[in-house]
C-alpha cells in the first residue's frame, strides 16, 4: 500500500520546511510514503528547498497557474507513481500531519473512498465571526447539493483512494475543494469528514483577498458545478419561476376582460406572453442541457477508463524494461 503526500506550493520558502518536517513517515497499513511538491510557479526558493530537503518528486510550473491546476497536476503525477492513497494537504504548515493518519484510517479499512478533515472552526481564534459564519451556513448549502455530510467543505486537507482520483475531474481556475465535492459527490462516492486541529497562523491566505471575492467566487463555482450535475433541476426551477408571473398577469387581464374593462390592460396580457415564452424556452434548455449532461457522464465514464488503461499500459511496460535492464547488467 503506497501513500503519496502532495503539496501546492506558490511562494512557500518561509513555510515549506515545517510543513515538511510535520508530515508522518510511518502509518500502520502503509507500506511507502513519497512526499511530491508541486511548485506552482514560484518566484522565491521554494523548489530548491524541496529538493534540498529530499522530497521524492518535484513537479515545477514556469508560470503560476492557480492551486486547483496544481492540485490536479498532483493528482494525475500521484496515479503515475501508483499511489493506492494521495492526502493533499497545505504548505503554509496550515494542517497537522499527525492528523494524515485519521484521513486515511477509513480509506484502509474501506469505509470511504474520499475523507475531508474538517477543521474546528469554532476553536479558530484567528478566523472572524464573519468567516465562521460565511463557512457554516456555505458548506451546509454545499452538503445539501453535493449530497454529503461533510462539515468544513472549503477544507483542502484531503485523502482520496486511488480510484476517487481517476474520477477527479476539476474545471475551476482558483479552488478545487467545492467542485470537487459537488463533482464525486454526485457520483456517489463514500465521502466522509473527520475533525482535524490545525496550527496557528503563519500568515494570510493568499487565495482571496477579501470575503466577498471569496463568496463571489465559491459562489459562481457552486453555480456553475452544480448546473453541470444537476441541469434539469436549475432550469425547470428557473423555468416554473418564470411561467408564475406570466400565469399571474395573465389571470389579471382575464379577471378584467370579462368585467369589460381589457382595452386597459392590454400590458398585463403583454407582459404575461413574455414571462409565459421565457419560462417556455428556459424548461426548453433544461432538456437540452440534460441531454448534454447525459452525454457529459458517458464522456467522464471514458475518461476514468481511459486514464485506468493508460496507467495499467505504463505498468505493463515498464515491467517489460526492468527485466530487460537487470538481464543486460548480469552479461
Amino acid at each position: 500500500m503506497k501513500l503519496i503526500i502532495q503539496i501546492p506550493c506558490y511562494n512557500e520558502e518561509k513555510t515549506l520546511k515545517l510543513c515538511l518536517n510535520d508530515l508522518p513517515r510511518q502509518i500502520e497499513g502503509i507500506d511507502e510514503i513519497e512526499i511530491l511538491v508541486v511548485n506552482d510557479g514560484s518566484t522565491d526558493r521554494t523548489g530548491d528547498i524541496a529538493r534540498s530537503l529530499g522530497v521524492d518528486h518535484v513537479i515545477s510550473f514556469s508560470t503560476n497557474r492557480g492551486l486547483a491546476r496544481a492540485f490536479m497536476a498532483g493528482i494525475e503525477k500521484s496515479l503515475e507513481e501508483r499511489a493506492d492513497i494521495i492526502v493533499n494537504t497545505d504548505a503554509d504548515n496550515q494542517y497537522r500531519g499527525e492528523d494524515i493518519v485519521n484521513l486515511v484510517t477509513p480509506i484502509l479499512e474501506g469505509k470511504a473512498d474520499i475523507v475531508v478533515g474538517s477543521r474546528q472552526l469554532d476553536k479558530i481564534s484567528h478566523f472572524s465571526w464573519i468567516k465562521k459564519m460565511l463557512n457554516k451556513y456555505g458548506s451546509a448549502l454545499v452538503r445539501k447539493l453535493s449530497r454529503t455530510n461533510v462539515a468544513d467543505t472549503v477544507s483542502g486537507f484531503r485523502a482520496y483512494s486511488r480510484e476517487a482520483a481517476l474520477r477527479i475531474n476539476i474545471f475551476s481556475e482558483f479552488s478545487y475543494t467545492l467542485e470537487n465535492l459537488l463533482q464525486l459527490g454526485n457520483q456517489k462516492l463514500r465521502i466522509l469528514s473527520v475533525p482535524v486541529l490545525v496550527n496557528p497562523r503563519l500568515r494570510e491566505s493568499r487565495l482571496f483577498h477579501s470575503n466577498l471575492q471569496f463568496v463571489s467566487s465559491q459562489f459562481s463555482t457552486i453555480l456553475r458545478v452544480y448546473t453541470t450535475y444537476k441541469p434539469l433541476r436549475v432550469f425547470t426551477t428557473l423555468g416554473i419561476l418564470t411561467v408564475l408571473p406570466g400565469i399571474a398577469g395573465m389571470i389579471r387581464f382575464l379577471y378584467y376582460y370579462f368585467n369589460g374593462q381589457g382595452r386597459g390592460h392590454v400590458q398585463s396580457l403583454i407582459f404575461s406572453l413574455a414571462f409565459l415564452v421565457l419560462g417556455f424556452l428556459l424548461l426548453i434548455f433544461g432538456l437540452i442541457a440534460d441531454v448534454i449532461g447525459n452525454n457529459r457522464k458517458l464522456i467522464e465514464n471514458a475518461l476514468y477508463r481511459l486514464r485506468k488503461l493508460e496507467l495499467e499500459f505504463r505498468k505493463e511496460k515498464e515491467k517489460a524494461i526492468h527485466p530487460a535492464k537487470k538481464t543486460a547488467k548480469k552479461n
